[in-house]
Formats: structure tokens, sequence, C-alpha cells
């Protein structure tokens, strides 16, 4: 799943595998056993390097790339030109468009990387911080509802580094409905909309506002929970150690 040949990864369609496998191989291993072949350190960069290169963390790297951008769509003649914001609302689409995706394809044809692992949620919060940073300071939403929703990923994420060696905390569908209604009520917030969807936008905000709470609340329990269940664990390990 990664694009690198079978050939090139030494398996079973590599050229020579199955000679070294039956006749030199066996002699090789006779003058100076089961050593690495010489090539063998230098396949494994080979893959690793040609896997950082898929289409997960491609989408990733360009919702990265997005975000000067968008910011720069959202700023243009004042913040206020409709076109512009209508420019910048597409930008912010792509980029919550390829956050599921990247995550789905990642998981589905084994693409997950550490470079992944790391840029993704940074890609993520970078494009909903800066549009709700840019939101803020031209005046369209309160600077309140920046701090919680920015107050409670930045949280989250370090509560998840100080639990990690207990376990991982799971996302719930809280969490992704959550992801969901921010999405779409910052996604409202951009476009410079009047009327009925103004005030419709507002309560999708509320909703969103809502359920970053509640779910920030219950990830906090969560984590409470496991580093309990993390240190009883330890604690009969060592328990049974001494016995």
């Amino acid at each position: 799943m990664t694009g690198v040949p079978a050939s090139a990864a030494g398996g079973p369609g590599a050229p020579g595998t199955r000679g070294a496998a039956g006749t030199s191989g066996t002699a090789a291993s006779g003058a100076q056993g089961p050593k690495t072949p010489r090539g063998g350190k230098l396949t494994a960069v080979a893959v690793d390097q040609a896997s950082l290169w898929n289409v997960a963390n491609l989408l990733t790297m360009l919702r990265l790339v997005l975000v000067p951008g968008f910011v720069a769509l959202m700023l243009a003649d004042g913040g206020y030109d409709p076109v512009w914001r209508a420019w910048a609302w597409a930008a912010f689409a792509v980029a919550m468009i390829t956050d599921i995706f990247d995550g789905h394809l990642a998981r589905t044809y084994n693409l997950v990387t550490d470079f992944g692992k790391i840029a993704d949620p940074i890609a993520d919060k970078a494009i909903m911080g800066a549009a709700l940073i840019c939101l803020s300071s031209l005046g369209d939403l309160p600077w309140w509802v920046t701090g919680v929703i920015l107050g409670r990923e930045l949280g989250i994420t370090c509560l998840r580094f100080l639990v990690i060696r207990y376990g991982v905390i799971p996302a719930s569908r809280g969490g992704k409905l959550k992801t969901l209604a921010q999405g779409t009520a910052v996604g409202m917030y951009v476009l410079a909309l009047t009327g009925p969807l103004a005030t419709l936008r507002f309560w999708m905000m509320a909703v969103a506002v809502a359920l970053t709470v509640i779910t920030g609340a219950d990830y906090v329990r969560q984590a409470i929970v496991l580093r309990r269940q993390g240190l009883a664990e330890r604690k009969a390990a060592a328990e049974e150690a001494e016995a």
C-alpha cells in the first residue's frame, strides 16, 4: 500500500531472493552465520521514505499549505468583501474534506506513518484556529467563543500526551459530532451571510460550543479513569513481582 514494488522491499517478487534462499544463501549462512544482508538497512530506509509520500500524507500536507492561503483570502480587501470570503470558504471546505479523507485512507489502506500521526492533528487545529482567530479579529465572532474552542482543543491534546503512558483515549462519537458542528458553524461564519441564514449560523455555533464543552469534559473523565486503571495495574504487577 506504500507504493513500493515488492522487488524494492525484498519481498517474494524481488530478483534473486529465491536463489539467495537456496544455493548461494546457504553457503553464506554457513560461512558467516545469519547476518543481515548488506543492503538490508538501505532497503528499509527506502521503504520508509516512499511510505511518507502516500496519498493520506499528501492530503495532510495540502491542508497545511491551505492555512496561509485561507488567511490571505479571509483578510483580503479588509476582510469584508463577500467574494473573497467565498473563496476563503472554498479553501476552508477543501481543508475540512481532506481532514475526513486522509484519516480514512490511512486506516483503510494501512498508510499510517509517524509523520501523519504528528502532522494530521496539527493541520486540523491550524486551519480551525486560523478561521476562528480571523473571525474574532474581524469582529464576526466573540473572542470568548474562540478561546473556549481553541482552549479545549489544546487542553485535550496535552491531556492525551499526559496519559499516553497508561493508554490511548479513543475518539468518541461525540467528538466526531463536535468536529462536524464546528466545521459547519465556522464555515457559515466565514461566508458573508445575512438574514435568516445569519440567525441559523448563530444557533449552529451555539451547538458547536456546547458539544465542545461536553465532549471536553468527557475526555477529562476518560483520562482520569485511564490513569487510575494504569496505576492499579502497575501496583498489581509490582506486588506480584515481589511475591
